[in-house]
């Protein structure tokens, strides 16, 4: 007979004694337990006393958390959190520097536990530790401890970060502008700048007038400390005021930029990011990608203003940029001295540049997105490619009416694509790590990807000897070449063009065909009839590989944590299929973790469902970065008994796919995700194909005919990696 489900089985540990072993009752109050088990071993004063966890964080168990107390867990007796947050208060602020060190490294491991900060906090204790740094009287471990306690602390969201004072802000700045500190105090001071910055709109104000960009920059040589300063820029750079990030130059006839663009896209900085970490001698871990990926999308939306702008008809010195674009391609030719002449020869011109409006093109700049920004760009390919410029305007010009291929059109649109694919104006994604190493290579990033890409588009019109009517065709092509090339991570502007080469009209429509192919639906009734036989099969074997996949299990990075030290969890389904387990590491694992290091567990006959995107609880939290539709895509929850819920965000679409595919085959539902629809398309037509091809291969004789025989099901697997 199984035991009741409020009875759970713990043994509890305390020093110097044998564990005790008890059926704990989760109705009883925790009290009453606590109690119990101190008269076990002839202790008073049980409200003195706690439950915590023995192994992985060793947080302590309250009547919220005590549900999540599984058989066979081992637990600690120890003083309750009250009663430890003062002995630590009073032993922090001791005369004895070994006991008091002992005391703050005793802090800094607690002080992750919430139960225990809501006490230390209740007496006042980061006002303390706020005191000790402010003081300048503790260096070394000390400091990293005190530090790495406050950061604790503070980011449990008990207190408000405005309440911190300029002094210690100035003192934790100055350990980062200090030539020779150690790196632990570098790495928390720069991770208190950036929640600071991050949680606190007046701080803000207070770091920027401490910490400047160019200050940072000296930070991002070393490894051990560059995934913490560029953070901070991106923090930085997130929360500065509109004005400061939207300052234009005065001439318009120069690149629109903006104070942080012309910081952030200094070559010093560029060419730092770009040798000692994308290029440095070691890995890029999970939370560094993550970071030059929010540095890509903030420097990216630095474009918005521009991409937003329309542009004004009557404004001479914006029209004054057209009549730019038309001196550069049509310089050779002299201007008519009369006004109706020399209108008639600019609106023949501004038709050979290919402008939807011949006679006023300002008007095709009106339209938002791609506003100015495609005009900026356009201007940035005369002046910087201008032999480039000259040679695809005058080529168009001189082509038969119907096969040009209209420079000004495609240049706007193209903007505007560039603009989507990049997604311009969007907020970075808190789970995403999607950075493009080659917009660090160059000064000018965007504006090289525009001009490498209209000549791509230009080249493909050719290819396809396109006409007006096929603009819209022409267009989705160049974006399917765009977005397969920048899928292959190109590391330099150069290997973009290369890899664009390789993916001429001809290979595209090589590529479309094949998988076209791969998903054809043979419509006579015997394939049908054949395909409808396979499909169970073939679902089963899409069955086994998405629990083999569980079995070998998946590294998650957890959600909502603003520092930089990198936190993960690991799941996996038992061998037996029955029992999922999970855990939390101190890092990225490099392969398959074994089960005795994942502490919790779930029975698969618990769960109840499993719920994707805003459904799941952990979405409807707030987030401090825009929680998008990238993030809702990605997440799913676990729900079991009792009320209880596992949440995830998966590392991308695949593992989200691979993972609520294995959950819903375990729980007997249908598995419907698009990779499963993919692979089931695609495993199907190659079975359905090497049994048609058998059935050809048959030789029949002359007579007597045999009874043909059914086609033999083939064995196959399919590689997913």
């Amino acid at each position: 007979m199984p035991p009741p489900v409020d009875i759970v089985k713990v043994a509890i540990e305390w020093p110097g004694a044998n564990a005790q072993l008890i059926e704990m009752d989760q109705k009883r109050p925790l009290s009453s337990i606590i109690r119990e088990v101190c008269d076990g071993w002839s202790l008073s004063g049980s409200e003195q006393f706690a439950l915590r966890y023995a192994d992985g964080p060793q947080l302590y168990i309250t009547e919220q958390s005590r549900g999540e107390i599984k058989n066979g867990t081992i637990l600690r007796l120890a003083i309750s959190p009250a009663r430890a947050a003062r002995q630590l208060l009073e032993r922090i602020q001791s005369h004895g520097i070994d006991a008091r060190l002992e005391a703050l490294k005793e802090l800094a491991k607690l002080s992750a536990d919430p139960t225990f900060a809501a006490e230390f906090i209740n007496m006042e204790g980061i006002g303390t530790l706020a005191r000790l740094v402010e003081s300048g009287t503790h260096f070394g471990e000390m400091l990293a401890f005190t530090l790495t306690a406050f950061l604790e602390l503070m980011d449990h969201g008990i207190v408000s970060w405005d309440l911190i004072s300029l002094s210690f802000i100035k003192q934790i700045a100055g350990y980062v502008n200090q030539p020779m500190v150690d790196v632990s105090i570098l790495q928390r001071s720069l991770a208190i700048l950036e929640s600071m910055v991050l949680n606190s709109h007046s701080l803000y104000h207070r770091v920027a007038q401490e910490i400047t960009v160019g200050q940072l920059i000296g930070h991002l040589s070393n490894q051990e400390i560059q995934t913490y300063a560029i953070a901070l820029i991106n923090a930085l750079f997130l929360k500065a005021p509109e004005d400061r990030r939207q300052e234009e130059y005065t001439n318009p006839l120069e690149q629109h930029l903006t104070e942080m663009a012309s910081t952030l896209a200094q070559k010093h900085l560029r060419s730092i990011i770009l040798n000692h970490v994308i290029r440095g001698n070691r890995p890029i871990k999970a939370e560094m990608a993550h970071q030059l990926y929010v540095l890509q999308v903030l420097t990216f939306n630095l474009l918005e203003e521009r991409m937003m702008t329309k542009m004004d008809p009557n404004d001479q010195t914006q029209r004054d940029i057209i009549f730019e674009l038309r001196r550069i391609a049509f310089d050779g030719e002299n201007d008519p001295t009369g006004t109706e002449k020399r209108k008639a020869m600019y609106t023949k011109d501004y038709k050979m540049l290919g402008f939807t409006n011949h006679v006023n093109p300002a008007m095709d700049f009106t339209q938002t997105p791609p506003g100015m920004l495609a005009l900026d760009n356009m201007l940035y390919l005369a002046k910087v490619h201008q032999d480039t410029y000259i040679r695809i305007v005058l080529e168009n010009s001189s082509r038969e009416d119907k096969h040009e291929c209209p420079f000004g059109r495609c240049a706007i649109e193209l903007t505007r694509m560039l603009c989507e694919i990049l997604q311009v104006g969007e907020l970075p994604n808190e789970g995403c790590n999607d950075y493009h190493p080659m917009f660090f290579t160059h000064d000018r990033a965007w504006e090289e990807f525009f001009c490498v890409c209209i000549q791509l588009l230009n080249k493909t019109w050719k290819e396809m000897r396109a006409t007006a009517e096929d603009f819209n065709k022409v267009m989705q092509v160049v974006r399917e070449q765009i977005t397969r090339a920048l899928a292959m991570k190109p590391s330099s502007l150069d290997q973009l063009k290369n890899k664009l080469r390789g993916l001429n009209y001809s290979e595209i429509l090589r590529l479309r065909q094949s998988e076209r192919m791969s998903q054809d639906d043979f419509q006579s009734p015997p394939i049908i009839e054949l395909r409808e036989r396979i499909q169970p099969e073939i679902l089963e074997l899409i069955k086994q590989q998405r629990l083999n996949r569980l079995c070998e299990g998946s590294c998650f990075r957890k959600l909502g944590n603003r520092r930089r030290q990198e936190k993960f969890w690991f799941c996996r389904l038992s061998l037996n299929h029955k029992v999922l387990h999970y855990g939390d590491l101190d890092e990225s694992p490099q392969g398959e973790v074994p089960f005795e290091l994942l502490s919790d567990k779930i029975p698969i006959s618990d769960i109840k469902s499993v719920v994707t995107g805003k459904d799941c609880p952990h979405m409807k939290e707030k987030s401090a970065l825009k929680q998008n539709k990238e993030v809702l895509e990605l997440a799913f929850s676990v729900l079991y008994d009792p009320d209880e819920t596992l949440n995830f965000v998966a590392p991308n679409k695949y593992e989200y796919c691979i993972w609520t595919d294995g959950l819903c085959a375990l729980l007997g539902k249908e598995m419907g995700s698009d990779l499963t629809r993919s692979d089931l398309d695609t495993l199907i037509s190659m079975e359905m194909k090497l049994r048609l091809l058998d059935l050809e291969n048959i030789t029949i004789p002359e007579a007597p005919p045999p009874v043909p025989k059914e086609p033999s099901s083939y064995n196959f697997t399919y590689n997913y990696s």
